[in-house]
């Protein structure tokens, strides 16, 4: 049976202490963080900065990650299955719509956007890969949870209730009884809306599936007037996308 390798578990902690914290760590910080003495941090910190993995700054002499990490991370989502998959259904979306295209997975309570391709409008609404956004007030968010519903109510149900209903815009929906009923509807009718319950004068469309085991959604998103003016077309255009990129297992 493989062993647990304590310096590489060690390793992924002190990155995730960093991303928690989001500032510059002294040695005795981070030693204090994972419960490690001193010494044995000062050996992790010494290896990842002369691996070129985090800097230590002049005058403080604290350390932060260096972008070399985002550089691989990067590389690895490019050659992710899942984002191939959302990025060829995001092209399709876009030639088809010429809105910006997303696609999102459930990331603890709210929706992380795993890729993203920019519409061909000159105004256009923009998200970038890697960006966390609320589940209770995007197309994406809606139709993940849609689609978890189905299956797990009482999963749908913890997911909505690990953040708070932030009031966004005035149409956002903060009471999660509405937000329950809204999704049944949505969930009835094939798709789900976020009408200016984000952003103002933004409104996304969305639909959800699975490839293989990954709940995923796919939508597009751009100015309120100009989505509702197209709602039907875009409409088919998802339920089209998302039966090439989910399959038979797409919801609508």
């Amino acid at each position: 049976m493989p062993s647990i390798v304590p310096a590489c578990t060690r390793t992924m902690a002190v990155l995730e202490v960093f991303a928690r914290e989001k500032r510059e760590l002294s040695n005795s910080d981070m030693a204090r963080f994972l419960d490690l003495p001193d010494s044995s941090c000062s050996d992790l910190l010494h290896t990842l900065h002369q691996g070129g993995y985090v800097l230590r700054t002049a005058r403080t002499r604290r350390f932060y990650p260096t972008s070399r990490i985002y550089t691989v991370a990067s590389e690895i989502i490019r050659n992710d299955p899942l984002y191939a998959a959302g990025a060829e259904a995001l092209e399709l979306l876009v030639a088809k719509t010429g809105e910006t295209a997303f696609c999102g997975r459930l990331d603890d309570g709210a929706v992380k956007v795993i890729a993203s391709q920019e519409g061909r409008h000159p105004l256009r609404y923009v998200l970038n890969s890697g960006e966390r956004i609320a589940l209770h007030a995007s197309g994406l968010g809606k139709a993940l949870l849609g689609l978890i519903g189905e299956s797990d109510p009482a999963e749908a149900s913890r997911q909505m209730r690990l953040k708070p209903l932030r009031e966004l815009t005035p149409r956002s929906i903060t009471d999660v009884a509405a937000l329950e009923a809204d999704l049944a509807a949505s969930r009835a009718r094939g798709w789900y809306l976020a009408d200016e319950e984000g952003n103002e004068g933004v409104s996304a469309l969305g639909v959800a599936g699975y490839i293989g085991e990954e709940a995923m959604a796919i939508s597009v998103g751009g100015p309120a007037e100009r989505m509702r003016k197209n709602l039907d077309e875009y409409v088919a255009v998802l339920h089209e996308v998302a039966a090439i990129a989910f399959g038979q297992r797409v919801r609508h």
